[in-house]
């Protein structure tokens, strides 16, 4: 019934889309296999791309030939620049979302993709033959060939949904769970563990007396996500921002008993950095109130996303509890907030391509890996695609560094590290943040797209004309000497000390008080310029010149740590023949298989004196 693929891709949330879609277009023949082709890339939390550090990884799949960015860019209802107060290291795109309408494009998106075929029906099972996976079983108990596979399953492994009392087995509300992987991995040698996430209930808009609420509106002048030519929002809709009291915390707390959090049936770890109304008011009991946003789930639909009220507690509570925010008094309910239990893998199983270790061309991209939100698993299932299509071309497989992009540190983190709570990407977790800002992604990233076939030849050039003009600009700063006479007055305006000599125009710009824009307006490097560099030219050289001195130092720092990654480990290397390394040293190196001096470095548990060890047994 069906010939070879080349990938197969398990699961269509936003993992799998990203893998489908880079393994398409970098000329294979793809299947996307799905439960329910009526849910690909469902947004089945917040309806919202982006925020701290996630606006970096949507900025480097963007950057890479995904498509999120582009989607984000076409479905969104508003957008924010989160950090302006801080350096643009810091600056993190964050889109509020057209929940219908993203998952309606990358449906579209997918089927105008050349190469990626469908297929729905549950997945229950993998063909493996001596040590190789060559397809997948459905519950039909078809067998379809594939030279690779991706399993991007969410939270359907086993899932779990928890509403008080109530437990039922599901993936996500209304969906059923996937049964038969989890078995087969664990008799094939894989270690699972159980991890839960949860989101809160959903509201009926016309119920909510937005006049007692505060009004988050979007930026002024709205960005983007996508390098591409998507269009920026004309016009946006607002959010709105309400609190918890103290009768809402007591309300709450009256459905602890029946809390499935606090009264053992959840056993799953969830996220730290994401908890549940009750997990919080427990933990910080101190506090009165706590934020919430009332988020609209699209242009046209009267649905609200309640941020900050995840829930398990029975329905009852919930909306009494709800009720007793201002201007959710009389609020209906279209649904409860719930918690999900499911299956997870600890990544540490895994190589930097997402490739298994015990398992070859088999490759885990999304939440099976351990990890929390859409980012974070588009960007693994962008690597896990990539991968996927290196292995059947028989190439070497993509790999990006931590200096590189924050979608290398995010690997890395889980393949050497791994994680025992859902792991979520924050820039304190990149040491290079300065190199790896959102503005400068298509900068690092589009010319390793465009070689390895995810990026268009169209794209590419528009990366290298960007380039060009960045250069040029910073050029002409450089070069341009500024007279005390044109511009002291703005300096002294701005707070800043007047010129008492000419001199170049960078070294006024370094000034902290100085815009670029507003240097150019006060000097003759308005004729200069002239229309010729956009807003992004001028922002992007704008960042280089002032943050010069910090991208000097992390570059500098970058190329001396990564020295280690060049010192290349044996692949079958056995690390308890060196005696000289420590007891727990030999164990995580054993299990983790690091490829190279850099990687063991990053291994919980490996030592310096354990890198000293392997150094000198590699003779440096």
């Amino acid at each position: 019934m069906f010939n070879e693929y080349d990938v197969i891709v398990v699961g269509a949330g936003h993992a799998g889309c990203e893998a489908a879609a880079a393994a398409a277009n970098m000329g294979l023949n793809v299947m996307l296999a799905t439960m329910n082709m009526g849910t690909i890339a469902q947004m089945s939390c917040n309806p919202a791309m982006g925020g701290v550090a996630k606006g970096q990884l949507v900025r480097e799949i963007d950057a890479l030939g995904g498509y999120s960015g582009i989607v984000t860019d076409e479905t969104m209802i508003q957008f924010r620049m989160l950090n302006r107060s801080k350096g643009p290291a810091m600056w993190s795109p964050r889109a509020q979302s057209d929940r219908m309408r993203f998952a309606e494009k990358w449906r579209l998106l997918l089927e105008e993709t050349p190469n990626v075929d469908f297929w729905q029906e549950m997945i229950v099972g993998l063909v493996v033959k001596d040590g190789r996976v060559t397809g997948v079983k459905t519950q039909l108990g078809l067998e379809i060939p594939s030279k690779t596979v991706v399993l991007t399953n969410g939270t359907f492994l086993n899932g779990l949904i928890h509403i008080g009392e109530k437990q039922f087995g599901g993936g996500r509300s209304g969906e059923r769970a996937s049964i038969g992987i989890t078995a087969q991995l664990n008799e094939l040698g894989f270690e699972s563990g159980r991890m839960k996430t949860g989101t809160p209930p959903r509201l009926d808009g016309r119920s909510i007396a937005w006049e007692r609420t505060e009004e988050q509106a979007g930026d002024e002048n709205p960005g983007k996500f996508s390098f591409s030519d998507t269009k920026p929002l004309a016009v946006q809709r607002p959010c709105h921002i309400t609190y918890t009291n103290p009768l809402t915390h007591e309300v709450l707390k009256e459905g602890f008993d029946r809390s499935p959090m606090f009264n053992g049936r959840i056993k799953g770890l969830g996220p730290r950095y994401c908890p549940s109304i009750e997990d919080k008011i427990n933990r910080f009991a101190d506090r009165e109130r706590h934020q919430l946003f009332l988020e609209p789930e699209g242009w046209n639909t009267i649905e609200v996303y309640v941020n900050g009220f995840s829930s398990s507690l029975p329905e009852d509570v919930q909306l009494k509890a709800i009720r007793t925010v201002p201007g959710l008094e009389k609020v209906k309910m279209f649904r409860p907030g719930y918690a999900v239990e499911y299956d997870f893998f600890p990544p540490t199983q895994l190589k930097l391509s997402l490739e298994t270790q015990l398992v070859e061309n088999l490759f885990f991209a999304g939440q099976i890996n351990g990890t929390t939100g859409y980012e974070e698993a588009a960007s693994q299932g962008l690597i896990a695609g990539i991968n996927a299509g290196l292995r059947v071309k028989e190439e070497e497989p993509f790999i990006l560094k931590r200096d590189e992009a924050y979608i290398g540190v995010l690997v890395d983190d889980l393949v050497n590290k791994g994680t025992k709570e859902p792991y979520r990407m924050f820039t304190s977790r990149a040491e290079y943040r300065t190199l790896l800002r959102q503005d400068n992604a298509d900068l690092r990233l589009t010319h390793l797209g465009y070689k390895i076939g995810t990026v268009s030849e169209e794209r590419h050039s528009q990366m290298l004309n960007k380039k060009s003009k960045v250069e040029s600009l910073i050029k002409l700063i450089n070069e341009t000497s500024i007279r005390p006479e044109e511009v002291n007055t703005y300096l002294t305006g701005k707070g800043t000390s007047a010129l008492k000599q000419g001199v170049k125009a960078k070294s006024i710009l370094t000034r902290p008080e100085v815009k670029l824009n507003e240097l150019i307006g006060n000097t003759s490097l308005r004729e200069l310029i002239g229309e010729g560099f956009d807003e992004e030219i001028r922002s992007q050289a704008e960042i280089q010149i002032k943050y010069s001195g910090y991208i000097k130092k992390e570059q500098e720092l970058a190329s001396k740590m990564m020295r280690l990654d060049e010192i290349l480990i044996p692949e079958k290397f056995d690390f308890s023949s060196l005696t000289s390394l420590s007891s727990e040293g030999r164990e995580k190196l054993n299990s983790h298989k690091p490829g190279s001096l850099g990687q063991a470095s990053r291994i919980s548990g490996v030592s310096p004196a354990d890198i000293s060890v392997l150094m000198v047994y590699m003779g440096r």
